[in-house]
């Protein structure tokens, strides 16, 4: 951890711990004006996907969490994973560390997964002038994580600024390589239990976030609450203990240099078979145990938010999804919301675990076979086929 010191803002953003309370405006609050946004997403995602390469995609968008978070000391900074993008703020006076990391972030992802970030650093004060905002909730998914969820319009402008070309970030020189401690994707996919894995992405129509906007939010998250679990991917006590060899090879890839890499996988291995071994036998390792970490895993994910609209990655079965369903449809009929939903057999697990002896370790849920970037395709009209995403 490096010495930079945190900034307290986020800290004092009041806590709310009923997911339903995303569309209560009291909850939120106007990030400081001298803020920036960090927003990053992978150019050709969608035939990344189609290629049957999601979990790289998946890897090289918290891989824009963990690197920033890393540079900053991993100080208490609002963000959000998108699948294959994600955004964090952070204030004004630590952009040139937050740059230094999203483009040793950048050159990491096109050596090493072959993938292209783009990325962009854009003011919120720059925002604001464009008579927009970033307001920031702090939901809190268990005791020991919370998750920001943003309002106001702001992120998404960003978005597309980024996509634009505007407020891009210099590439780092050939080699560099950001601090990725602590990104993993360990877990093999986590198959649907109550029917079918569904991302579901529904963002306000043309006439912005109205009330009826906000009620048809309520009514799928109603909906899907319905189901054991709130349709929760990951069963209460944990995912299975069944870990990806592929997953292994990339995490060693994020975090090891090439001279490294097997005593890193090495490492993983042995960390794994511990935790196996622990988990069957019910015992501790110092602080550390199994059994309860396994189910932090599954409390502290963030298979709901809300980022200038409801993104849900949801295990629920056919009867809740085809009600949400008529409720996204007439919704977009009507003008209300535009959306995208893709329905895929298992949910995917990217973490970041900067130490499994404390209980803060985050977990990003997205389906295993395209989750939100098939969902978004819909909305922008790029829309994928199941047949064309492999996972």
């Amino acid at each position: 951890m490096n010495d930079i010191l945190s900034d307290p803002f986020f800290e004092t953003v009041p806590v709310f711990d009923q997911f339903e309370g995303v569309t209560d405006t009291g909850n939120y609050r106007r990030l400081p004006d001298d803020w920036v946004l960090a927003v990053a997403d992978v150019v050709g995602s969608t035939k990344a996907i189609m290629d049957g390469r999601y979990k790289d995609v998946n890897m090289a968008g918290a891989s824009v969490i963990s690197a920033v978070l890393n540079a900053l000391g991993k100080g208490d900074y609002p963000f959000v994973f998108g699948g294959d993008g994600a955004l964090v703020a952070l204030p004004g006076a630590l952009e040139p560390a937050a740059r230094n990391a999203l483009a040793a972030a950048q050159r990491w992802a096109e050596e090493d997964l072959k993938l292209t970030l783009r990325i962009a650093l854009v003011p919120v004060n720059d925002i604001r002038l464009e008579g927009l905002d970033v307001r920031v909730a702090r939901y809190s998914a268990s005791p020991f994580v919370s998750y920001a969820m943003f309002a106001g319009g702001g992120t998404s402008w960003a978005e597309r600024q980024m996509k634009d070309g505007r407020y891009g970030v210099d590439p780092a020189t050939a080699g560099a390589r950001p601090d990725l401690t602590g990104l993993s994707c360990r877990w093999n996919p986590i198959e649907a239990r109550n029917g079918e894995i569904v991302s579901i992405i529904a963002v306000p129509g043309d006439r912005g976030v109205t009330p009826e906007f906000r009620t048809l939010v309520n009514d799928v998250v109603a909906l899907s609450a319905e189901q054991s679990r709130d349709a929760h991917p990951v069963p209460a006590d944990g995912p299975a203990l069944a870990f990806s060899l592929k997953g292994i090879n990339r995490e060693a890839r994020a975090t090891a240099p090439v001279g490294g890499r097997l005593r890193q996988r090495l490492s993983i291995i042995l960390q794994i078979g511990l935790t196996v071994l622990l988990h069957k036998l019910n015992l501790k390792f110092g602080s550390f145990d199994a059994r309860r970490y396994k189910q932090d895993v599954a409390d502290n994910s963030d298979f709901r938010k809300f980022d200038d609209g409801l993104k849900m990655t949801v295990d629920i079965d056919a009867g809740r999804l085809a009600q949400i369903r008529t409720l996204l449809e007439q919704a977009q009929v009507d003008g209300i919301a535009r959306y995208g939903l893709h329905s895929q057999t298992s949910a995917l697990m990217t973490c970041f675990v900067p130490t499994p002896l404390s209980r803060d370790h985050m977990h990003f849920i997205d389906g295993a076979s395209g989750g939100y970037a098939v969902a978004a395709s819909q909305i922008s009209g790029k829309t994928l086929s199941i047949g064309e995403v492999t996972p």
